[in-house]
C-alpha cells in the first residue's frame, strides 16, 4: 500500500512534468514557425442578439492586448469551434459535431472564476485560457485515476500499473490533452466510470460513464462495459447459483444502465434536430431532417468532414500514413503479443467447466493474462513430468517381470 502512494505521488509529478514539456514545446514551435491553421483569426460577432448578450464584455480598454492576441491565436483547428460554442451558443450546422461539455465547461469557468481577467485580455482569451486550464488539470486527475484507481485495481501490479501510466503521460497524442479539445475531460469520465464500475459502484459509474458521452460522440459507447457485466452476471446466476430470477434481474439492470449511458447522445442529436429541424436555423430544409430515422452527427461527418467506411484511405493520404507508421506498428505488434497470451490462456481451459469460463471472463489485465499462461505452462510440465514418472515406473516393474521369469526358468 505504501508502495502504490509513494508511486501515485510519482505518477502525479510525472504528467505535471509531461504538461509542462509539452507547452514549452508548444510555445517554441509557434515561435520559430508559422501555424499551418489561421481560423483563429476568424472571429465574427455572434448570429443571435441573444447570446451577444450574455458575453462579459470590458468596460474599459484592454489592460493587455498583446497577451489576449497571442492566447487567442493559440486556438486553432477544433479549438475554435469549442471557444465560439462556448460564447455564441450552437449558431451553424456543423457545430453539432461538438458535443456540449467542453464548452459549457469554460463558459462556466469563464465566467466564475476567469471574469477577473476579461477587463485585462479580453472575454475570447479568457475563454481560451479556461479551456486550456482545464483541460489541463483535468489531464492530470486522469493520470491519477489511470494510476492509483483503475490499473492497480485490474493488473495488481504497482509496478505494470506505473508504467502503464508513464505512456500514458507521454502517449504520441499528448498535446490534444493540452489543447482546447475533448480528450482530457472524456479520459477523466471514462477512466473515473470505469473504476467505480469494477469497485461495485454502478450507480456512480453509468453516471461519470454518461457524462463522457456528453464530451465525445464515442462514449456511448462505454455502455458496452454494462452490458458485458450483465452478461457475466446472468451466466454466473443460470450456471452456478441456479437461478435464473437472478439473471432476468442482471440483464435488466444492465439494459438500463446501457439506455442511461446513450441518454446524453440521444438528447444532443434531439436538440440538433429541434433548433435545425423544425426551428429552423436553414431557410431550406435539410436532407438529414428528411430521413425516415434522422441522423445529425453521422450527416455532418459524412458531409462535412468526409468521414465514411474507409474513405481515409486514398492515395493522397500515404503520407499521413507514414508520419503514423511508427505508432501504429508498435500498436499492431502490442495486439498480436496480447492476442497470443490470450489464446494460450483459451487453449488450457475447459470452456464447459464453469470455473474455467468464469477465470477467462475475469482475465481484464495482461498481468493476470501472463500469470494464466505460466501457470497453464507449469501445469503442463507437471503433467508431463508425471506421464514421464509413470512409464518409467511401468518399465521398472515389467524389467524385473521378465528377470524374474528368466531366473525361474
Amino acid at each position: 500500500m505504501a508502495k502504490a502512494q509513494g508511486l501515485e505521488g510519482l505518477v502525479l509529478r510525472r504528467a505535471l512534468l509531461s504538461r509542462l514539456l509539452l507547452l514549452t514545446l508548444i510555445l517554441l514551435w509557434r515561435l520559430l514557425f508559422r501555424p499551418y491553421d489561421t481560423s483563429a483569426s476568424l472571429n465574427p460577432s455572434c448570429l443571435s442578439s441573444a447570446t451577444a448578450g450574455g458575453r462579459l464584455v470590458p468596460s474599459g480598454p484592454i489592460l493587455w492586448p498583446r497577451i489576449g492576441a497571442a492566447i487567442e491565436a493559440s486556438v486553432v483547428w477544433d479549438g475554435v469551434y469549442f471557444v465560439r460554442i462556448a460564447e455564441c451558443g450552437y449558431e451553424y450546422e456543423q457545430t453539432y459535431a461538438f458535443f456540449p461539455l467542453l464548452p459549457l465547461c469554460i463558459s462556466l469557468l469563464s465566467r466564475f472564476v476567469f471574469a477577473p481577467l476579461v477587463p485585462m485580455i479580453g472575454y475570447r482569451p479568457v475563454l481560451a485560457l479556461s479551456g486550456y486550464v482545464l483541460n489541463n488539470i483535468a489531464f492530470l486527475f486522469a493520470a491519477v485515476y489511470f494510476y492509483s484507481r483503475l490499473s492497480v485495481l485490474i493488473l495488481k501490479d504497482p509496478a505494470a500499473a506505473f508504467r502503464a501510466s508513464i505512456l500514458f503521460c507521454f502517449n504520441p497524442a499528448s498535446v490534444f490533452y493540452s489543447s482546447i479539445y475533448t480528450e482530457s475531460l472524456y479520459a477523466l469520465c471514462s477512466l473515473g466510470g470505469l473504476y467505480y464500475l469494477f469497485s461495485g459502484a454502478n450507480t456512480v459509474a453509468m453516471l461519470l460513464l454518461a457524462l463522457s458521452g456528453s464530451a465525445r460522440s464515442n462514449g456511448a459507447l462505454n455502455a458496452g462495459y454494462f452490458c458485458f457485466q450483465a452478461m457475466q452476471h446472468a451466466y454466473n446466476a443460470i450456471i452456478q447459483k441456479k437461478r435464473p430470477i437472478l439473471a432476468v434481474h442482471a440483464i435488466i439492470g444492465g439494459v438500463a444502465r446501457s439506455i442511461c449511458v446513450f441518454v446524453p447522445f440521444l438528447a444532443f442529436q434531439a436538440y440538433g434536430y429541434s433548433n435545425i429541424c423544425l426551428g429552423g436555423i436553414s431557410y431550406e430544409l435539410r436532407p438529414w431532417c428528411k430521413a425516415r430515422i434522422p441522423n445529425l452527427y453521422g450527416f455532418l461527418q459524412s458531409h462535412y468532414w468526409g468521414v465514411g467506411f474507409l474513405r481515409y484511405f486514398q492515395v493522397k493520404q500515404l503520407p499521413n500514413f507514414l508520419l503514423a507508421s511508427p505508432i501504429l506498428s508498435l500498436a499492431i505488434w502490442s495486439i498480436i503479443h496480447y492476442a497470443n497470451k490470450l489464446l494460450q490462456v483459451v487453449q488450457s481451459l475447459n470452456m464447459h467447466d464453469y470455473n474455467s469460463f468464469a477465470a477467462l471472463l475475469s482475465l481484464l489485465g495482461t498481468n493476470e493474462i501472463s500469470e494464466a499462461v505460466g501457470a497453464s505452462k507449469n501445469s503442463s510440465s507437471s503433467k508431463s513430468s508425471q506421464d514421464h514418472t509413470v512409464r518409467r515406473r511401468k518399465q521398472e516393474r515389467k524389467d524385473k517381470s521378465t528377470e524374474s521369469f528368466q531366473h525361474i526358468r
